[in-house]
């Protein structure tokens, strides 16, 4: 009955042990306090509930495990580099038992060596050969060569070699034992030594015979060839110049390709080229240029020598003696006596002497060098033949020649020193005259202009430039401030040669270039200096305005300010902070300032060529500008009322001024002839006669009619053209006097309406804008699918999907950052238990210690008593 029983309970065992989960899941059911029930506000039939009730416990118990196997381990391998990734077939599927596993493992390893064998498997029935030997054999190594060896049988170690190195002489013995001879056998083996020697006599010998063949056969070499030229000269023949031809033009001519190789092949390699110098380089090198220049002048112009301080010491070698060395100059005295005491005049008309030639300082030539050398030669034998001891008898003699060599010294120093002093006065000269090549900046306008007052042009761009140059903004610090005040007093100053009775025009426009470069330097600057004058022009303009009504035209320093602006500033921009400005000037001054003189009417045509420079790139319509000229062909008719066109501000159709162009003299009409105006023109107009003004008057009308010609040529692309130049048509076909003028007037009107009547009318038709068509309203009633209660009615299809879409949205987004807040929490619960372990074990620890240093004090403090009761 007992094995029954525990049979029964055997039996029974795996089914308990299959269903535990479900055991627990009965057991949590059961229990109520683990079980959530979620009640409904109403209960609606037909409808299906998926969440009546809930299992919390289960459901974190879940989330708990799936966060230990997750983002635990995440957790604990994040300071981790090196994954362990075991990719052996079927080791992470539990469905396959381990048998499988090892069967389907093996046979991938099989299937994988497969076929590796026959890839690089040779045919073992084939030999292979190299040069008729067996490779195999070759590799054994068998057969070595001696590379340094000279004798013809190569690779083989001679006998007496062998038994010299291997195993002494007994081998060699017995090989001539074995070959039968038998006198050899009688005799003693001979030593290692004698064997040895042997061996060395023959191997001299062998490379003695070689020596003499080798030598042999060059004198045989030689003297065949030695033989071979004397036969050749009777062999050789001359071909006649009919087969010299004949053969040069059969030779081949050399290809282009491989003419090009050889030309290549002779042609220079590249050259690695110097660095490009920096901005500041060159600024430094062109600033210590001028400094030395400068230098060389000051020093011309004060008459110091250069070749002077430029002496050089002669170069002394370590081994020389002085032995050969001259004596410039004697340094001994004559004894002289005079009233019982030693005269001493002569030293010190030497003295004086040597100061003199210190003082003026000069260089003599080659020549006279010599000549001094052979004079103190001479001297020197005279001083030494007066050496001797009759001395005191020849004193007369001795003082009489002394003073006659001084003489001649004398003189030709003086003639020395007056030929120095001219060319030191001529150098002096020049090097005033020159200009210095240092410049400060000026600190003030006053300086400036004291600094070029005077000066040429050319001097002037020259001091301009060196200024610039010594005083580079990358030199020092405040060099980039003074170079623009340099701007603005550069600008003054070609304000006022533009006021000034005559007009310095070619200065002027000589001076743009520096300006040009100080722009390019410092725009803001620049741009600040210009916009200060056209604010200053455009106030006095209103100004003027206020008080009289009516404004004149500027003077001639501002219209030579807007053309320097055209210069230095792009003009094709569509808004620029100096052109911009400077554009709504020139529109002012063309329809404020009123035409009362011929001087008007020059520099409003000037102002319109500068309205053409400005917009010549850009193509912008100004209407001042066709206007103004509207109006000076107006002023060239006769009185009376205009028909056709309209004149505008600052023209009027009827007063004084009206005939300011019109000339009625036929003789200074037969005489006129094209001329530029000049712009200086204007300050010399009152002086001029009554023909010249009528010469003026119509060169200005020849202007106007060249600039409609550009006009038409310029906005010929607008699609209003035709309608912008009705009137100036209408003037030039019924109202201007063709006839009166001459041929040469006749030319320009012509041009200037040929342009204008050639231009093709090209409008485009209007067409109504391409719009969808409007579908007309119908009265059909609108359905709307009414959706159950409490959900949201609305729309179209689309918009319900949008809605589902965004409820979808807003449902995940809420369960993710629940599901982030939990594994926070997770983690948070996991590093505060490895906290709390890492304290226990800290505290473990401590106690462990306290415990044994509390028995070693306990011990020690017994050992202490017995030693005491002992």
């Amino acid at each position: 009955m007992g094995k029954a029983a525990k049979r029964k309970r055997k039996v029974s065992a795996p089914s308990t042990a299959r269903g535990p989960v479900k055991s627990a899941m009965a057991m949590v059911k059961s229990n109520p306090f683990e079980v959530k029930v979620n009640r409904q506000k109403f209960n609606i039939l037909g409808r299906k509930t998926k969440n009546d009730v809930g299992l919390p416990g289960v459901s974190r118990s879940k989330a708990i495990k799936k966060r230990t196997q997750t983002l635990l381990k995440e957790y604990k391998e994040r300071e981790k580099a090196n994954v362990f990734k075991d990719k052996r077939f079927g080791e992470y599927n539990s469905k396959i038992s381990p048998e499988e596993k090892m069967i389907r493992r093996f046979a991938l390893e099989r299937q994988q060596n497969y076929g590796k064998k026959n890839i690089y498997n040779l045919n073992e029935d084939e030999e292979l050969t190299h040069y008729g030997q067996s490779l195999a054999e070759i590799e054994k190594l068998n057969d070595i060569v001696d590379s340094d060896s000279d004798t013809e049988e190569r690779g083989t170690l001679s006998a007496e070699l062998t038994a010299a190195h291997f195993g002494g002489g007994g081998g060699l013995l017995r090989k001539k034992a074995a070959s039968g001879q038998q006198d050899e056998e009688e005799e003693k083996p001979k030593s290692r030594k004698e064997l040895i020697e042997e061996m060395i006599a023959k191997s001299k010998q062998e490379k003695q015979e070689r020596q003499n063949r080798r030598e042999s056969a060059l004198e045989l070499t030689e003297k065949l060839d030695n033989d071979w030229k004397e036969i050749q000269t009777l062999i050789a023949r001359k071909a006649p110049k009919s087969e010299r031809k004949d053969k040069e033009a059969e030779k081949h001519k050399p290809d282009e390709y491989d003419m090009i190789v050889r030309e290549l092949g002779f042609e220079m390699k590249a050259k690695p080229s110097e660095r490009m110098k920096t901005e500041e380089e060159l600024a430094k090198e062109e600033q210590a240029r001028l400094q030395k220049l400068e230098a060389d002048r000051l020093r011309r112009m004060h008459g110091i020598d250069e070749q002077a301080n430029n002496k050089k010491p002669s170069h002394v070698s370590a081994d020389d003696l002085a032995d050969g060395f001259i004596l410039d100059k004697d340094d001994r005295h004559l004894l002289s006596y005079k009233d019982g005491k030693i005269n001493i005049e002569n030293e010190d008309e030497e003295e004086k002497d040597k100061e003199e030639e210190e003082e003026e300082g000069g260089n003599e030539d080659n020549e006279n060098e010599e000549e001094s050398e052979e004079e103190s030669a001479n001297e020197d034998e005279e001083d030494v033949a007066a050496d001797s001891h009759s001395d005191l008898e020849s004193d007369l003699e001795s003082e009489e020649e002394a003073a006659g060599n001084k003489e001649e010294k004398k003189c030709k120093t003086n003639e020395k020193e007056s030929q120095n002093v001219e060319e030191l006065d001529q150098q002096m000269k020049a090097a005033k005259s020159e200009l210095p090549y240092t410049f400060a900046v000026p600190e003030s306008y006053e300086t400036f202009k004291s600094l070029l007052a005077g000066r040429t042009i050319e001097q002037q761009l020259i001091i301009l430039e060196r200024i610039q140059k010594c005083n580079h903004p990358s030199l020092a610090v405040g060099n980039k401030a003074k170079l623009e005040k340099l701007f603005g007093f550069l600008l003054e100053y070609v304000g006022e040669l533009a006021t000034l009775d005559l007009p310095e025009l070619r200065t002027i426009d000589r001076l743009v270039l520096p300006l040009y470069n100080l722009c390019q330097m410092f725009p803001e600057a620049a741009s600040d200096s210009i916009k200060f004058i056209l604010r200053d022009a455009a106030h006095d303009m209103e100004e003027v305005i206020e008080v009289k009504g009516r404004a004149t035209f500027p003077a001639l320093d501002t219209l030579v300010y807007l053309k320097i602006t055209s210069l230095l500033f792009p003009t094709s921009d569509f808004w620029h902070p100096v052109v911009t400005p400077a554009f709504i000037y020139m529109s002012q001054l063309l329809t404020k300032c009123r035409i009362t003189t011929l001087q008007d009417v020059i520099k409003g045509l000037f102002i319109c060529c500068l309205f053409l420079e400005y917009v010549s790139l850009s193509g912008r319509f100004v209407p001042e500008l066709i206007n103004f000229l509207l109006g000076v062909l107006h002023i060239s008719l006769p009185k009376k009322q205009a028909q056709g066109y309209t004149v505008v501000h600052p023209f009027t159709p009827v007063g004084k001024n009206l005939e300011l162009l019109l000339v009625c003299d036929k003789k200074d009409l037969e005489s006129w002839q094209k001329q530029n105006l000049p712009l200086s023109i204007v300050a010399r107009l009152k002086e001029t006669s009554r023909t010249e003004m009528n010469h003026i008057r119509l060169s200005c009308l020849a202007m106007c009619f060249d600039l409609i010609k550009k006009c038409a040529v310029l906005y010929e692309s607008l699609p209003s053209f035709h309608e912008i130049m009705h009137p100036v048509r209408i003037l030039l076909t019924q109202h201007v006097l063709v006839n009166e003028y001459p041929e040469k007037m006749q030319e320009w009107y012509n041009s200037a309406l040929k342009e204008l009547e050639n231009k093709v009318k090209h409008y485009t038709p209007l067409v109504c804008e391409k719009k969808k068509p409007v579908p007309l309203k119908q009265y059909t009633p609108k359905i709307v699918k009414v959706l159950e209660f409490g959900k949201k009615q609305g729309g179209s299809k689309k918009e319900q999907e949008r809605r589902q879409l965004i409820q979808k949205h807003k449902r995940e987004l809420k369960g993710a950052i629940r599901e982030i807040r939990k594994d926070n929490q997770f983690l948070a619960r996991m590093q505060l238990s490895e906290i709390m372990e890492r304290d226990s074990a800290r505290k473990r620890k401590v106690k462990e210690l306290l415990g044994s240093l509390a028995t070693q004090e306990g011990e020690w403090k017994a050992m202490k008593r017995k030693k005491g009761k002992s």
